[in-house]
């Protein structure tokens, strides 16, 4: 870190990407004493078009970020955490992973009508292979739309959503109001203040998460984490336990099933403690035919004391799980890493 009286934050341009490193820069203002500047930087996935997972998936995303830390552009880079690729990459540290957020994903109906009850063959928006093979899974009668965009652009797409305050104009005329209803992280839309757009959030029974979906990842270089940087008091305190513990298991999971951000598969955690036993992390996973067709699933638990082998369970867990899916050797994973 060049000047130890102010540090750098690297974010995307969108007004959710703004809002969440925002909310990171200051909170790490107020605990380190630093001042900070915003830094913008345009990725490959706010300028490419078409499918994402056509483009390599989310991590496009991180991608630019991550190199205006190695440029030293940066010296701190806020991600949604579900978009980064499940291997670290050498010379850079995931820092903090501030107290997550709901990880639900959100429905976004017309006349606010639950998954259940939208009409036959109803028209349903995504950019995401795993919620669109999941919406497959539970209604298979419904098209599922590929789109693209920022959260306002999204939720324009709804019928009864065109012109609300808060929606971009960015949508053409032609791709404003012709759907029935948008899937997006519940996250997102409570950060931009949105949540009175949600029509229903969907339990991980019927839609299980991203890994690290809810999740900000807090990424800096190496160097800036060890004792003595000006930083490292401020993100070691940011980290929240909880979120750290479940973000590395779901993490460790995509990393050992060696598949991408896009891939349709779900992995969620849950950390908890009992001041009179051992704390517990359970993750669940699932696996899904990108028509919805089949579903495969895995679950495992771990206990342990609260201590520095607590990460390491997490790494385990994750690969334990991912070891169960594997072994049951369908050859539906297969074929959805493959594609």
């Amino acid at each position: 870190m060049v000047d130890s009286r102010m540090f750098r934050v690297g974010t995307r341009g969108s007004r959710l990407a703004l809002t969440q490193t925002t909310l990171v820069a200051e909170a790490l203002t107020a605990a380190s004493g630093m001042s900070h500047e915003l830094i913008t930087v345009r990725t490959d996935g706010d300028i490419l078009t078409g499918p994402l997972a056509q483009m390599g998936g989310t991590g496009v995303f991180a991608s630019a970020l991550r190199q205006a830390l190695f440029d030293r552009t940066c010296d701190v880079a806020v991600h949604s955490l579900k978009d980064l690729p499940a291997k670290d990459l050498d010379g850079l540290s995931i820092a903090a992973v501030p107290v997550r957020e709901d990880v639900r994903d959100a429905l976004c109906s017309a006349g606010d009508v639950p998954l259940a009850d939208l009409r036959d063959g109803a028209t349903v928006g995504t950019g995401s292979p795993r919620r669109a093979a999941q919406l497959l899974a539970a209604r298979p009668d419904l098209r599922v739309v590929d789109i693209r965009g920022n959260v306002g652009t999204r939720l324009a797409r709804v019928k009864g959503r065109e012109d609300a305050a808060e929606v971009s104009t960015q949508a053409p005329d032609a791709a404003r109001g012709d759907l029935d209803a948008v899937v997006l992280a519940g996250a997102g839309l409570r950060r931009l203040g949105l949540e009175h757009h949600i029509s229903e959030l969907l339990e991980p029974g019927i839609m299980l998460p991203a890994p690290g979906q809810g999740s900000l990842a807090v990424e800096v270089r190496a160097e800036d984490v060890v004792a003595g940087a000006p930083l490292a008091p401020a993100l070691s305190a940011y980290d929240d336990v909880a979120a750290r513990l479940e973000t590395t298991a779901e993490r460790a999971l995509l990393a050992r099933l060696n598949a991408g951000c896009s891939a349709p598969i779900g992995g969620l955690a849950r950390f908890s403690e009992d001041t009179d036993g051992p704390a517990v992390l359970q993750l669940d996973s699932m696996v899904c035919a990108p028509d919805g067709s089949a579903v495969q699933r895995a679950r495992a638990e771990v206990s342990f004391s609260r201590s520095a082998e607590s990460l390491q369970a997490a790494v385990e867990l994750g690969t334990r799980v991912a070891e169960q899916l594997l072994a049951e050797d369908t050859g539906l994973l297969a074929h959805v890493i493959d594609t």
